[in-house]
């Protein structure tokens, strides 16, 4: 169903495939039909590799609110736009009953390699909290895909709107929100390495250039690796979120120990690129390629946004 200037209305419920060389490398489901209990969301599930492999995990046992790659935030306002249990300082997680969702609204560009979406962040009593828009892209590298999405949020009503995170309600090195990417539990032989360190110890909670994922999925010949990277100055001061140990999955953290304040007429915008590619590369390698891809990479926020760090 098409709706005004050729953009797919909102009443269309089919899911997108994302293409480079007309070759399908993931899949955009922007209406899931989904408990309440995990927060539903637009996300991307199956990412992956040009060869095939897929480098995502959806709604899996330990996390069944964990949802491919998308954008989740656990405290907006009060209501868990995360999923699951939400931690407060008094009494750890607890099941509140206070999730709430975010509602695709609109295509504002849907072609085969890059879709942009509008969504309404929807609270615990159906009020639009916050609108967001996202811009999804993928492209073709040097032997490997780029995956780049950047989200925009602002404030729907006319009050200030308060983000926060476990890390904020009192749970430390626990700061996650915002861009959040599920790793297949399958990736037992998981590494983890930055420019400041290795595994979950030496890379999570400190920003850093790239953050690269190294793992087998099922057998070393069909090895994956995944170096995420800031596409903005905001986003390179955000700090990475990793779990190696607990589950296997990489965020970066936009309220990792202190709530952000999102006001009226303000935008809080990131951005995380993603390096997809087949095999286990090398330290060396890796290093190469974060620095090469870096380099192309757009430094500022995506135009006509305006970052708030």
């Amino acid at each position: 169903m098409t709706g005004p200037s050729g953009r797919v209305a909102a009443g269309d419920g089919e899911d997108r495939p994302l293409s480079v060389g007309g070759r399908e490398v993931a899949r955009h489901v922007h209406r899931p039909e989904l408990e309440p209990y995990v927060a539903p969301r637009p996300y991307l599930h199956p990412v992956r590799t040009l060869g095939g492999t897929p480098v995502t995990d959806a709604a899996p046992v330990d996390h069944r609110w964990h949802l491919g790659c998308s954008v989740a935030i656990q405290d907006v306002a009060g209501t868990n736009i995360w999923g699951g249990r939400t931690y407060r300082r008094e009494d750890g997680y607890q099941d509140r009953d206070d999730r709430g969702s975010v509602r695709h609204r609109d295509f504002l560009v849907d072609e085969p390699d890059h879709v942009v979406t509008a969504h309404d962040w929807i609270a615990r009593d159906g009020r639009v909290v916050l609108t967001e828009e996202r811009d999804v892209r993928a492209a073709p590298g040097d032997g490997h895909w780029v995956l780049d999405v950047g989200f925009a949020l602002r404030v729907a009503g006319s009050e200030p709107v308060e983000l926060g995170s476990p890390g904020t309600n009192g749970r430390a090195d626990a700061g996650y929100g915002g861009f959040f990417w599920r790793l297949p539990a399958s990736a037992a032989a998981l590494e983890v390495r930055s420019a400041h360190g290795q595994g979950e110890e030496g890379t999570h909670g400190r920003p850093s250039p790239w953050l690269a994922v190294t793992a087998d999925a099922g057998s070393p010949s069909s090895g994956y690796t995944l170096v995420f990277l800031p596409g903005d100055a905001a986003t390179a001061a955000d700090p990475w979120f990793v779990r190696v140990a607990a589950y296997p999955g990489v965020g970066s953290a936009l309220a990792y120990t202190d709530p952000v304040t999102l006001v009226p007429g303000e935008a809080l915008a990131r951005r995380v690129r993603v390096l997809v590619a087949d095999g286990r590369r090398s330290p060396s390698e890796i290093k190469a390629l974060a620095e090469a891809e870096a380099s192309d990479g757009i430094a500022g926020p995506v135009s006509g946004w305006g970052g708030r760090a």
